[in-house]
C-alpha cells in the first residue's frame, strides 16, 4: 500500500482533494452495491436506512472521502465481488476498514472504478439518492446508476433496500392526472382488505343488522379518505393512508365483550358503540398530546425495529383463535378463497400485464371476486338449497332436526342471506354523533390509551420503511411528532364520526408501496377524494356489508398472516443473526402469547358454560382475570390491558432491547434526519414541510416539525 502523503498524491479526474475529516456517507451505499454481510440470511445493520446527512452546500463540491482516513491495521476482511480498486502512482491500493464500514470499503472501490462517481440516483433536487453531488466525470454518473438499478431491482418490487431508486414514482413526482388517478386507484384497491373488514367484525360482535354495518362500512371509507389527506398535507406528509388499524381490533372485542354489556336488552349496537366513541376519543387526545408536546420525541430514542418487530407481529398473531375457525363454518369457500390469495400473492406474482404484477397487486381483491362468484353459483345452483328449511328464518325459531342439521350451512354458505345491498340508501353523508352521544368511561378509555402508544409505535415504523422508499431522506423526529399527534386528532374524528376503532397508519402501506413502486404523494391524495366520494352512494356500503362472513374470515387469515410478517421484516434493519435480538425477538414472541393465554384461561373451568361463541372467549377475561382488588375499575384496566398480546411483546421488548448491551449497527437503531441539518437541504425541506406557509406558524415549536 501506497504511503505517499494523500493530500501531495495526484488524483486522477477533475476532482480536488478532500479535507481528511470528509466522511463517506454511510447507510444506504450498500444497498446500492448489492453487499451483503457474511451472517447468512442478514441485512446489515447499515441497511437500516440510517442516512447521514449530506454536508452544507458549499462544501459539496470538496466532498470526497480520503482514502488514508480509514486506515487501521487490522487484518483485511474477505474479498468481496467488487471491481479492483485503480492504482494510484503505479501501485494497487487495498484499504483496510473497521468492521462496521465494509460497506464503505465496497462503495469506494466500486466508485473508484465507475469513475469516480457514487452513481446515485438524482432526485428532483438535483441531489443524489442520499442528498450529496458528485463531481465525477460526465459519463460516470449515468453509467453508474445504470450499475445500481441492475443490482437492487429485485422481484416484485420488494423490501430490497435499495433506496427509490426501482421506485417509478417518488414523493413529490406529480406525472399527470390520469397516471396519478389509475395509480391512486390501484393503491386503495389493493388494501381493500385493511379497509374494510375491521367492521365486518366488530358490527356483527356489537349485535348490529347488515343495515348498520353497511352504514359503519360508509362511515369508514369517508373518515379514511378525510384523515389521509389530513396526514399528507399536515401530518408526516408521506404517502401513507389512514384508516381502521387491527391493532385496535383486540380491544374493541374486549370492550364490546365486557360484563356490563352482557345482559343489555333493546339496541345493544348503539349502546356499545358510544361507549367505544367515548373510549376513543379519550386515547385520541391522549395520542394528540404525545405527538404535539414533543414526548414522542423522546420516545422515540427507545423504539427501535427490535422493539417494533415483535409488537406488530404479535397484532397478527393474537387472532389466530378468530381466523380458521371461523372458515370452518364453510370449508368448501373458505378453504379455496385462502387458497386463491396464496396462488395469487405467490405462484402467481411475477406474471405481469401491461407492466403490473395484478396478481400480488390484487390478490385480494381477485380471490375475493372469483370466490365470491363461485359461491353465488353454487347457491343459484340449488346445493345449499334444502326441502323444507328456509335461509330467512332465524335459528332459534327452527323446529325440525333436518332444519336444524344444516342451518349452519345454510347461514354462512349461502351469499343470499344478508339484505344490506337491498336495504340500504343510494345516498347517504355521514355526519358526526350519528350513533347519538359518546359515554365516557374512563376504565374503558385506559385500556384505549395503552392501545394509542401500541399504535404510535407502529407508525414510526411505517414512517421509517416508506421514507426509505419514496422520499430523500427519513424525517426528522419533529416530523414524526407531528405525524403521531395529527394521528390523535384523526382518530378524535373517528370516534365523533363512530366507525367502531380509531385511525391510523395502516401497516400494509409499507408492503403496497414497494409492490406497486408508488410513492407520489399526489396519487394517495386524488384516491383519498375519490374514496370520500365513494363513501357517500350508500349501495357501496351495503355490497361490502353483504361480503359472506366466512369469506372475511378467509381474508382476514391472509391480512393477519401479513401483518405479523410484516412486522417481523422490521428486523432487516438490525442485524437479524445477532444472538442478542434472536433472544429478545424470540422471549417477546413467546410471551405475547403465553401471557395473555394465562389471563384467558384464569378461573374457566372445562364445564363453564361461556355466553359468547368460542372465537370471542379471549376477550371476555375481564369476567374473570387474576386482578380481584375492590377497586372494579382497576381490575378490568389491569385483566384486560394484559390480556392484549401486543402489549405484552412491547412490554418485554422495550426492556430488553434498551437494557441489554448492543451495538447500535446491531440493534438497527433507528436514525432520524437531523433538524438543522434538515433545514439547510432543500430536498428534505420540500419533502416534509407544511403548505400553505402553515409551517411558519409552528416555527416557535421547535420539537415539532422541520
Amino acid at each position: 500500500m501506497s504511503t505517499s502523503d494523500p493530500k501531495a498524491r495526484p488524483i486522477p479526474g477533475k476532482r480536488p482533494p478532500a479535507p481528511e475529516s470528509a466522511a463517506m456517507p454511510p447507510s444506504s451505499w450498500a444497498k446500492k452495491t448489492g453487499f451483503r454481510p457474511k451472517f447468512s440470511g442478514e441485512t446489515n445493520g447499515s441497511d437500516s436506512g440510517q442516512i447521514s446527512l449530506p454536508p452544507r452546500p458549499k462544501e459539496q463540491r470538496d466532498a470526497r472521502p480520503d482514502l488514508e482516513a480509514g486506515r487501521v491495521k487490522a487484518t483485511p476482511p474477505q474479498p468481496l465481488p467488487v471491481p479492483p480498486l485503480p492504482a494510484v502512482n503505479g501501485a494497487d491500493t487495498a484499504v483496510a476498514f473497521p468492521a462496521e464500514n465494509k460497506d464503505q470499503t465496497v462503495v469506494k472501490r466500486r466508485r473508484d472504478s465507475d469513475g469516480g462517481s457514487g452513481g446515485a440516483k438524482k432526485d428532483g433536487s438535483g441531489h443524489g439518492a442520499n442528498g450529496a453531488g458528485t463531481n465525477g466525470p460526465p459519463s460516470g454518473p449515468r453509467r453508474a446508476a445504470a450499475r445500481n438499478e441492475e443490482v437492487i431491482d429485485v422481484e416484485d418490487g420488494g423490501f430490497a433496500g435499495g433506496r427509490h431508486t426501482h421506485m417509478k414514482y417518488e414523493l413529490r413526482d406529480t406525472p399527470g392526472l390520469v397516471p396519478i388517478g389509475l395509480y391512486g386507484f390501484q393503491h386503495y384497491l389493493s388494501m381493500l382488505g385493511s379497509l374494510i373488514l375491521i367492521p365486518l367484525v366488530v358490527v356483527p360482535a356489537m349485535g348490529g343488522t347488515y343495515e348498520d354495518t353497511s352504514t359503519v362500512v360508509s362511515t369508514v371509507l369517508f373518515v379514511s379518505g378525510v384523515t389521509t389527506l389530513l396526514h399528507t398535507s399536515f401530518g408526516s406528509r408521506l404517502p401513507l393512508i389512514q384508516g381502521p388499524s387491527f391493532v385496535y381490533l383486540a380491544p374493541a372485542l374486549a370492550i364490546i365483550n365486557s360484563p356490563e354489556f352482557q345482559g343489555l336488552n333493546g339496541n345493544n349496537f348503539k349502546h356499545i358503540m358510544k361507549e367505544l366513541q367515548g373510549a376513543i376519543i379519550i386515547a385520541s387526545a391522549f395520542q394528540t398530546i404525545l405527538g404535539y408536546s414533543g414526548l414522542m420525541s423522546v420516545l422515540l430514542r427507545l423504539i427501535n425495529p427490535v422493539v417494533v418487530a415483535p409488537t406488530i407481529a404479535a397484532v397478527g398473531l393474537s387472532f389466530y383463535s378468530y381466523g380458521f375457525p371461523r372458515v370452518g363454518t364453510c370449508l368448501e369457500i373458505g378453504v379455496v378463497q385462502i387458497l386463491l390469495v396464496i396462488m395469487f400473492s405467490l405462484y402467481l406474482r411475477k406474471i405481469s400485464v401491461f407492466g403490473h404484477r395484478i396478481f400480488l397487486i390484487y390478490a385480494v381483491p381477485l380471490g375475493l371476486a372469483i370466490t365470491w362468484a363461485a359461491a353465488f353459483l353454487l347457491t343459484e345452483a340449488g346445493v345449499y338449497s334444502y326441502k323444507g328449511c328456509d335461509a330467512n328464518v332465524p335459528a332459534s325459531n327452527i323446529i325440525s332436526d333436518h332444519c336444524r342439521k344444516h342451518v349452519s350451512r345454510i347461514k354462512h354458505c349461502r351469499v343470499d342471506t344478508s339484505h344490506a345491498l337491498k336495504s340500504s340508501p343510494w345516498f347517504r353523508f355521514p355526519y358526526p354523533l350519528q350513533w347519538g352521544t359518546p359515554v365516557f368511561e374512563w376504565k374503558m378509555a385506559l385500556v384505549m390509551c395503552a392501545v394509542s402508544i401500541i399504535s404510535s409505535v407502529d407508525s414510526v415504523g411505517s414512517y421509517h420503511a416508506s421514507s426509505l422508499l419514496a422520499a430523500s431522506r427519513p424525517p426528522t423526529p419533529g416530523v414524526v411528532s407531528r405525524g403521531i399527534g395529527l394521528e390523535g386528532l384523526c382518530s378524535v374524528l373517528a370516534g365523533l364520526w363512530g366507525t367502531g376503532t380509531g385511525s391510523t397508519t395502516i401497516t400494509e402501506n409499507v408492503h403496497t408501496i414497494a409492490v406497486t413502486k408508488m410513492g407520489s404523494r399526489r396519487a394517495v391524495e386524488l384516491g383519498a377524494c375519490a374514496l370520500i366520494l365513494l363513501s357517500l352512494i350508500g349501495k357501496v356500503g351495503g355490497f361490502i356489508a353483504s361480503i359472506p362472513e366466512v369469506m372475511v374470515a378467509a381474508l382476514l387469515c391472509f391480512m393477519w398472516a401479513m401483518l405479523a410478517a410484516l412486522g417481523l421484516s422490521n428486523l432487516r434493519y438490525s442485524e437479524a443473526g445477532s444472538s442478542r435480538n434472536i433472544i429478545i425477538v424470540g422471549l417477546s414472541l413467546f410471551f405475547s402469547l403465553s401471557v395473555p393465554s394465562y389471563f384467558q384461561q384464569y378461573g374457566i373451568s372445562p364445564n363453564t358454560n361461556l355466553s359468547v361463541p368460542s372465537y370471542l372467549q379471549p376477550y371476555i377475561v375481564a369476567t374473570h382475570g387474576p386482578f380481584r382488588s375492590k377497586y372494579g375499575g382497576l381490575n378490568y384496566f389491569l385483566n384486560t390491558v394484559l390480556s392484549l398480546n401486543m402489549v405484552i411483546a412491547f412490554l418485554v421488548a422495550v426492556i430488553l432491547d434498551n437494557t441489554v448491551p448492543g451495538s447500535q449497527q446491531e440493534r438497527g437503531v433507528y436514525v432520524w434526519s437531523e433538524t438543522e441539518a434538515a433545514r439547510r437541504e432543500p430536498a428534505i425541506t420540500k419533502d416534509y414541510e407544511l403548505p400553505f406557509r402553515v409551517g411558519r406558524i409552528f416555527r416557535w415549536v421547535k420539537w415539532v416539525g422541520l
